[in-house]
């Protein structure tokens, strides 16, 4: 009897040892997701019971064995409790629930701290302009002159004024003004340029400047121009206009407009030696030389010296050419200071067939 029963207490111990290794790998299991070795090499380390290194990382280490190196378990006994407060080691000689080993501690609440303006200030985080009543400082300039500055001179020459020239509208009595100053001084100091044809100008500028300027004015006198009752003042302006533009090419309306005007104009008043010498030009330039020399003549007859230089524009574009000499050679005795005339017996005499193809003045016609 003895002998059977002897067996059997010898099984005991292994059941407990079975038992207590379950319960240790239970532990675990509930108290981490992933185990990682130490780095204690795999042929010193045996697998006893774990131990905890950083639970907020929640890294479970296996524990060294009493073989392992003295450097290894110090490491493990130093970790810093404050990290892991929420972990509790299981003992090893006594096996332990799975709630007591994983049951955590509650984290203290931890609320953003807001410094005061202050507390920014003294503390240097952050710079906060503080305003600060102004003082004033250096030399105050408004009241004198800066030493060793020299004194700035400023000197006003060339000074000249556009004269105001009022019209009226139209023909009628009590008829409304027109302020025509602007375009007088347009007409005054571009009609040299571009009066004849072709037109001269010292440079591309010059004539786009021109151009423009003619489409902004014609486009201003127009309405007033058509006018049935319009004013001889007002149809001999726009009739200069349209004229210059017909001979910077601004188109074919120019040219009829211009020849409207300049015959309305004649028509209220026909001893006009401008108005005859503007309409006669017009015609002669435009090929019409019978029909313009008729009123040429009559402006010539008026005293209007330019008319008999385009009368020998005419003869010359007529082939007459010594007659067109002839003529400019009397006007030359009779006006000897007029040099524009020298100039254009000399164009003729070297077999030009334009007289106004002078060297062209600079225009101060503005934008």
């Amino acid at each position: 009897m003895n002998a059977i029963n002897q067996p059997s207490h010898s099984k005991k111990p292994h059941k407990f040892a079975t038992v207590t290794a379950l319960a240790a790998a239970c532990t675990m299991m509930l108290s981490a997701t992933a185990i990682a070795a130490t780095d204690t090499p795999t042929s010193t380390v045996t697998s006893t019971a774990p131990s905890a290194i950083d639970s907020s990382k929640r890294i479970v280490r296996r524990a060294a064995s009493a073989t392992a190196t003295s450097d290894t378990a110090n490491t493990a006994e130093q970790v810093d409790q404050t990290t892991a407060p929420n972990y509790i080691e299981p003992s090893v000689d006594s096996p332990v629930s799975a709630a007591q080993a994983v049951k955590p501690k509650p984290l203290p609440l931890v609320t953003a701290y807001k410094p005061t303006n202050a507390e920014l200030i003294q503390t240097g985080v952050a710079h906060v302009y503080q305003p600060a009543p102004i003082t004033s400082t250096g030399p105050d300039i408004s009241r004198g002159q800066l030493a060793n500055i020299p004194i700035p001179q400023a000197r006003i020459s060339d000074v000249s004024f556009v004269p105001t020239i009022i019209i009226a509208q139209k023909t009628a009595a009590n008829s409304e003004k027109l302020d025509v100053s602007l375009l007088d001084d347009f007409i005054k100091d571009t009609s040299p340029n571009a009066r004849h044809y072709p037109p001269n100008f010292p440079n591309r500028t010059q004539r786009y400047t021109a151009r423009e300027k003619i489409k902004v004015l014609t486009d201003w006198i127009d309405p007033y121009a058509r006018a049935p009752d319009a004013s001889y003042d007002v149809l001999l302006r726009a009739a200069k206009l349209n004229g210059m533009g017909r001979n910077l090419d601004l188109g074919s309306e120019y040219t009829v407009r211009g020849g409207k005007y300049v015959d309305r104009a004649i028509k209220i008043n026909p001893n006009s030696a401008e108005a005859n010498f503007l309409y006669g030009l017009m015609l002669s330039e435009g090929g019409g030389f019978k029909e313009g020399q008729k009123y040429l003549d009559r402006a010539v007859a008026l005293g209007y010296t330019e008319a008999e230089q385009s009368l020998a524009q005419s003869d010359l574009l007529s082939d007459r050419r010594s007659q067109a000499l002839d003529r400019l050679r009397r006007l030359e005795k009779k006006m000897p200071d007029n040099s524009v005339i020298r100039q254009q017996i000399k164009l003729i005499e070297a077999g030009k067939f334009y007289i106004w193809d002078l060297s062209a003045s600079d225009t101060n016609t503005q934008p």
